[in-house]
């Protein structure tokens, strides 16, 4: 069984309370539950968060929610805990709780990506980046792949350097791609991803899945056209809300 989770804190400090901002008359929170429970791959979707006010929300509009432990270092943990307790889950997602604007069809991609690719155990996705501000933007995480679209790197930094051709011509002379924060664990890996310390490249970048690639683990790399964006700050969501048509919400 495929299990989507889905991380919820409610005490960002960008954004307090986030996954319960109203967007258009519904929360944050139940947008990305939606679209998700709309993916035919998926067989449950649980809310993962540790505040209580949350939890009484996603119980109102009949999703399922569990609690989970406050000190988590990542929602990637917060998922782990969830996962030990299920041991009939064989795949189990990581879908973001602030990205309420996550495609169905993303979600199917990337289940897809990990059963396809049996020597990976985790699997994410990436978009080809087609706007400058896109690269060069330290918010906007960046991901290189072999020939096997296995990860080779991800860096805040425009990955690859573009030698001999001046800064303002890479995106159109090479191809970037921006990696999308969804992820598909093998259950056994995810396990044992939570129990990984913090390593030196991770830090460097602030970037979980470095630990992974350090400790040996293969990420394979679905490529989608669609793109999605988390929401930070309460002017994301503004930004957001006034580039959408009406029927994408």
């Amino acid at each position: 069984m495929v299990v989507a989770v889905i991380p919820a804190r409610y005490g960002a400090t960008r954004f307090p309370g986030k996954p319960l901002v109203d967007i258009r008359g519904k929360s944050m929170i139940q947008r990305v539950w939606e679209r998700t429970q709309a993916a035919p791959a998926v067989g449950r979707v649980l809310v993962a968060t540790d505040d209580e006010r949350i939890a009484e929300h996603v119980r109102a509009f009949g999703g399922e929610v569990m609690l989970t432990r406050a000190d988590h270092r990542s929602g990637t943990d917060r998922c782990a805990e969830v996962a030990a307790g299920m041991p009939e889950a064989e795949v189990v997602l990581n879908v973001q709780g602030d990205e309420p604007f996550v495609h169905p069809e993303q979600i199917e991609l990337l289940v897809q990506t990990l059963r396809e690719r049996p020597a990976c155990a985790v699997a994410t996705l990436a978009k080809r980046i087609e706007q400058a501000d896109e690269l060069f933007s330290p918010h906007v995480v960046k991901v290189v792949f072999s020939a096997r679209q296995q990860a080779l790197y991800f860096s805040r930094q425009p990955i690859p350097y573009v030698r001999q051709t001046p800064p303002k011509e890479w995106i159109e002379t090479t191809a970037f791609y921006k990696h999308l924060g969804l992820y598909a664990f093998q259950r056994a890996t995810l396990l044992q991803l939570a129990q990984l310390p913090p390593s030196a490249l991770e830090r460097a970048e602030s970037l979980e899945q470095l630990r992974w690639l350090e400790s040996g683990y293969s990420i394979a790399v679905g490529l989608t056209t669609l793109d999605t964006a988390g929401i930070d700050t309460p002017e994301d969501l503004e930004r957001l809300l006034a580039s959408l048509p009406e029927e994408d919400l």
